[in-house]
């Protein structure tokens, strides 16, 4: 039984975390196929989009701390560990969209391989929350992801709670996207979301996700300077021209 089930279809592939026994509980062999996946889809251009989410119910219940020992070597630690900090990295480079659809638990690590998507889709009676808190030490790579995706207070707050917080609560500080009422609803909702993320233009696409992570680390001034000579060159390849005559296009027809 495959820990990670794969499945594409018209551009989309589907990533479905699958140990159901667990929660799907993230272990080594799950982090190696989830990066190993990404890596995939990255490549593949066949692939316009990525969807993660899980089976029986739950996204991921954390990670799978039975795996891990004090008394392990330190090269296999980090080994480990590396392979789990370069599935963000991955998602973070990839030039096409991420989206992660949860419903049940998603919960210290499934917490943040959901903040590591680019778009999060949740049922309204999902549970989130860091709680490696409970067992006494910091959800250290969840730190990285929400202190880009947050300001300070609102980030530590949830760093630092033991407790779970509801897909509500997310959803008014910006870590969801949208919510839906039951399984039903969210399928739904996930597939016309992707649907409309894989209508878009690639390079259109890959081009402002570059340009989103570049200007995000900069002052307005020189996102500005970016962003201008960002236009010139659309300018100069014809794509505004194009994009010129689909709007005249659309406005004839409609």
């Amino acid at each position: 039984m495959a820990v990670v089930e794969r499945h594409h279809e018209d551009g989309i592939t589907t990533l479905r975390l699958n140990r159901p026994e667990k929660r799907n509980a993230i272990n080594w062999e799950m982090t190696r196929a989830i990066g190993a996946e990404l890596s995939a889809a990255a490549a593949d251009e066949a692939c316009r989009c990525v969807v993660i989410t899980g089976n029986d119910g739950h996204f991921a219940a954390g990670r799978d701390l039975g795996e891990a020992s004090a008394n392990d070597p330190l090269d296999t630690i980090l080994t480990n560990d590396n392979s789990w900090a370069e599935i963000f990295q991955i998602l973070l480079r990839m030039t096409k969209p991420s989206v992660a659809v949860v419903e049940g638990y998603a919960v210290a690590g499934g917490f943040t391989l959901a903040m590591g998507c680019d778009f999060v889709l949740a049922e309204r009676g999902a549970k989130f929350g860091a709680l490696e808190m409970r067992g006494g030490f910091p959800a250290a790579v969840n730190t990285a992801v929400l202190s880009n995706l947050l300001g300070p207070r609102q980030s530590l707050e949830l760093l630092l709670s033991a407790e779970l917080f509801d897909a509500e609560h997310l959803h008014r500080i910006g870590l969801i996207n949208h919510l839906a009422d039951g399984a039903e609803a969210l399928s739904a909702l996930a597939a016309d979301t992707v649907a409309r993320l894989v209508a878009l233009d690639p390079i259109a696409v890959a081009l402002t996700k570059e340009s989103h992570r570049a200007m995000a680390a900069m002052t307005l001034t020189d996102s500005l300077v970016v962003g201008k000579q960002l236009n010139a060159l659309l300018m100069c390849s014809g794509k505004v021209d194009e994009a010129a005559k689909i709007y005249a296009a659309t406005k004839n027809n409609g």
